[in-house]
């Protein structure tokens, strides 16, 4: 039995879901459906995102 590998996402792709989710016109549920990522993943870039951008 081999390794799960974890999933890796591009910078572009992480930043184009997070800058959709600070929008706010939909739910993070809902882009994170969109897009096949965990709502919760979306969440933490979103986070990432407002915290360096202060």
């Amino acid at each position: 039995m081999g390794e799960a590998k974890r999933k890796t996402y591009a910078a572009a792709f992480k930043a184009k879901v997070a800058l959709e989710a600070i929008r706010g016109v939909k739910t993070v549920n809902e882009i994170g459906q969109e897009h096949g990522v965990h709502p919760v993943q979306v969440g933490q870039w979103k986070k990432e995102i407002l915290e360096h951008a202060g």
